[in-house]
């Protein structure tokens, strides 16, 4: 039996791929809070966002996620 590699960039790219703008915005809005299985994917789609914008953006997005770690209340690990 051949050997099959799952590339997950690859595969999460394809799942997303043709979709338009409010498709997207519904994937990504129903992933938020939704299971962890669902983090691989935002990661994918933040990747994407991160190499294709500019410094400016970056910096921009870099310090919102400052603030709301500064600001999120964490419970214990156990």
């Amino acid at each position: 039996m051949p050997s099959i590699t799952l590339d997950l960039r690859q595969a999460i790219m394809h799942k997303i791929h043709g979709k338009d703008e409010q498709g997207l915005r519904e994937m990504i809005e129903g992933s938020i809070d939704a299971q962890e299985a669902a983090l691989p994917g935002l990661g994918v789609v933040f990747e994407t966002i991160w190499k294709h914008i500019d410094t400016s953006k970056q910096n921009e997005l870099v310090s919102v996620l400052k603030q709301q770690v500064d600001q999120a209340s964490l419970k214990p690990l156990k």
